[in-house]
């Protein structure tokens, strides 16, 4: 991450949301009291402004920049937060003066009545996502129906984690945290679907810390890349898991577990192409890579980290494809994205027996989540 422009993009936007905070203050302010508090908003933003980039200049460490960008998160959420709740009911107000025989008068400052609840809702919805919300880690159970499912592979158990994104926001404590987490679920294997391994001076360690939890899961610990990893240093994370028990699969595949109808893990790597077709060939080219030597009557589980691997799994009759990037867009209401800009955002898809999932990711790339909690995402095979 290129620190000094990540923060520039902060500015940026904190000036974009000074103006509309200050619009929603003067809706819900009187005159003499919006006076007090825009000159208190305004000396805010130029405190935090300053600080950024005193930090980033004098004290640039990983903890501290860290520390800065967790501020920047709660002052530009809260400020969304109040804006949107001001506009909301700004517009509301509106409606219900349609038709009305006195006109919509803003010198009445009709929003008054409620004045308080803006700021305090924002203020519970802002603390909320910034703790709790990137904190509290859910469990999901998912039962996958397999048509001539064999015996021995009934209640054969796997878990996902993904986009963990070890780092500023993700310590290896909370990283031991959440293995410790995951195996008391008992599942048979342990899928990593990208974006573990972010952080320079802590992968090599993060390594180790997986690698000693690898007898909790008795079929073993598979990966593959996420293009963070990319950003890493891919053939330098590589090296790290050759003395490890965790399984890379780079476009190759594993057998893990035999009989007349064997299951296999496929893994794929991160398509590097920006145009779309490119992009679409080179996801087919690494599956047909995958699948080189794989029966075709296995029972195929697909690890890739972007979602668009979901419709080239359905091309190839794979009954199972687990993939992240997205983190489920952060923010949800009622279990949906709120910001679906991908195809395949959050949770299940599914179509001709071939099931996608989209896991919400156990990291972030901004430390605030809400309606979207950070998971671990059990999945158990039985009879279709």
């Amino acid at each position: 991450m290129n620190i000094a422009f990540f923060l520039t993009i902060l500015v940026a936007l904190l000036l974009v949301l000074l103006f509309a905070a200050l619009w929603a203050l003067s809706k819900i302010t009187e005159d003499y009291t919006y006076i007090f508090w825009r000159r208190i908003l305004i000396s805010l933003h130029i405190l935090a402004i300053a600080v950024f980039f005193a930090g980033y200049t004098a004290l640039s460490g990983e903890a501290f920049t860290g520390m800065l960008i967790r501020f920047a998160t709660v002052m530009v959420v809260a400020e969304l937060m109040f804006t949107l709740f001001v506009f909301v009911g700004f517009v509301v107000k509106k409606i219900q003066s349609i038709g009305e025989s006195t006109p919509f008068n803003r010198s009445r400052r009709n929003l008054l009545k409620g004045a308080l609840s803006y700021p305090a809702a924002a203020a519970v919805a802002t603390v909320y996502g910034a703790t709790k919300g990137i904190d509290d880690t859910v469990v999901r159970e998912y039962q996958i129906p397999v048509k001539n499912l064999p015996e021995n592979l009934k209640g054969f158990r796997m878990a996902q984690l993904s986009d963990i994104h070890l780092g500023m926001f993700f310590s290896l404590e909370r990283l031991k945290e959440l293995l410790k987490q995951t195996a008391d679920g008992k599942p048979d294997a342990l899928l990593l679907t990208g974006d573990i391994f972010d952080d320079k001076k802590l992968n090599a360690e993060a390594v180790k810390i997986i690698d000693t939890f690898a007898d909790a899961f008795p079929k073993g610990i598979f990966y593959c890349f996420g293009n963070h990893e990319h950003f890493r240093g891919a053939e330098a994370i590589a090296e790290m898991l050759k003395n490890s028990k965790i399984k890379l699969l780079n476009n190759t595949s594993a057998v893990v577990a035999g009989g007349k109808r064997p299951l296999c893990f496929l893994g794929v790597d991160y398509p590097a192409s920006r145009e779309d077709k490119k992009f679409n060939e080179e996801m087919r080219s690494y599956t047909k890579d995958a699948l080189k030597g794989v029966p075709k009557d296995a029972v195929k589980v697909l690890l890739a980290h972007h979602p668009e691997y979901i419709d080239v799994a359905r091309e190839n009759n794979i009954e199972l494809t687990l993939a992240g990037h997205t983190h489920g867009s952060q923010f949800g209401i009622l279990g949906k994205p709120l910001f679906p800009v991908f195809k395949y955002t959050r949770g299940f898809y599914n179509q001709n027996d071939s099931f996608g999932y989209v896991h919400s990711g156990n990291g972030s790339w901004f430390p605030y989540r809400i309606g979207c909690p950070p998971e671990i995402a059990y999945f158990t095979l039985r009879l279709g």
